[in-house]
C-alpha cells in the first residue's frame, strides 16, 4: 500500500534544485545514476559547495536588492525528467521602488510591478519563472502571486513569460485565450501575436490549428468527450478552447 505524499511535499519538493545543492544532486542523478550513491552524493556535493563558495562570492556580483536564483530554462521543461536550470539574477527591490513608496504608491502597485520586472529579467537571461518561485521569493502563495500578474495582464493587454504561459504548466489558460483573440477577432497575423505575447511562431500555430480542430467539432454538434478523443487534447483543455470559442463568438 502506497503512501499518499501531503499537497504540500508535491507543491515545494522539487523547489529544492533551485538551489546549489539541489542542482548539482539533479545533475549527478542524472549524468551518473549508477556511479554514486545517495550517501556518497551528499557528502561530495557538500564539498564542491565549499569550494564554489569560496572561489565565487556572489555578493561581489550583485547589487543591493538583487539575488541569484536558479530557474527552468526556456529550452526545457520544470516537469521534464531531467529539467535543465540556469542562474538569473533578480532584482526583489531597487531604488525606484522606495522612490515610489516615498510617494505614497501603494505597495500592492509595486509588487505587481516588481513581479513584472522579474519575470522580464529571468526571460532575459534566458530562464522562467514560475508563480510558485516567485511565492517562495516573497513569502507569499503562488496563487496571490498569479492574481498581481493576471491584474497587469489584463490591464496593458500582454501575456508575460513564465512556466505556465510558455510551457502550459499549471492551471495557466489566459495565453491561448489572449493569442486567439488577437488572431480572430483583432483580425492580426500570427507572427506579430507571437511577438507580442513572447510566443513563438511554432507555438502560436499549434494553438490555432488545436482551436481550429475544436472549432470543427463542436460547430458539429460533438460533445468534449468526443473532442477530446478525437484531438487527443486533455479534455480540460477542450473545454477552455469551448470558452475561448463563445469568447470570439460574443466579440465578432
Amino acid at each position: 500500500l502506497m503512501i499518499k505524499s501531503p499537497d504540500y511535499v508535491k507543491r515545494f519538493n522539487s523547489a529544492k534544485a533551485r538551489f546549489l545543492k539541489g542542482s548539482l544532486n539533479s545533475f549527478f542523478k542524472g549524468e551518473f545514476p549508477k556511479l554514486i550513491g545517495p550517501i556518497l552524493r551528499t557528502k561530495l556535493i557538500d564539498e564542491l559547495v565549499k569550494v564554489i563558495e569560496k572561489i565565487l562570492p556572489l555578493k561581489d556580483h550583485l547589487k543591493p536588492g538583487q539575488i541569484v536564483w536558479n530557474v527552468v530554462s526556456i529550452s526545457t521543461r520544470a516537469d521534464c525528467p531531467n529539467p535543465r536550470f540556469v542562474p538569473v539574477t533578480l532584482t526583489i527591490i531597487d531604488e525606484e521602488d522606495i522612490a515610489r513608496l516615498t510617494k505614497g504608491i501603494p505597495m500592492s502597485e509595486i509588487m505587481k510591478q516588481a513581479i513584472v520586472r522579474i519575470i522580464q529579467e529571468a526571460y532575459r537571461q534566458g530562464g522562467l519563472l514560475s508563480m510558485r518561485d516567485i511565492g517562495l521569493l516573497t513569502w507569499r502563495y503562488g496563487t496571490a502571486i498569479s492574481q498581481y500578474r493576471k491584474k497587469y495582464e489584463k490591464e496593458h493587454d500582454v501575456t508575460l513569460p513564465h512556466t505556465g504561459s510558455l510551457q502550459d504548466m499549471g492551471s495557466c489558460i489566459s495565453h491561448k485565450s489572449m493569442i486567439i483573440r488577437k488572431i480572430e477577432v483583432d483580425k492580426k497575423d500570427p507572427y506579430t501575436v507571437a511577438k507580442e505575447t513572447n510566443h513563438s511562431m511554432l507555438a502560436v500555430d499549434r494553438y490555432i490549428k488545436d482551436f481550429n480542430r475544436v472549432r470543427l467539432c463542436h460547430q458539429d454538434g460533438k460533445d468534449d468527450n468526443f473532442i477530446s478523443l478525437a484531438t487527443g487534447l486533455n479534455k480540460y483543455v477542450v473545454n477552455e478552447y469551448i470558452k475561448i470559442l463563445e469568447i470570439c463568438q460574443n466579440n465578432a
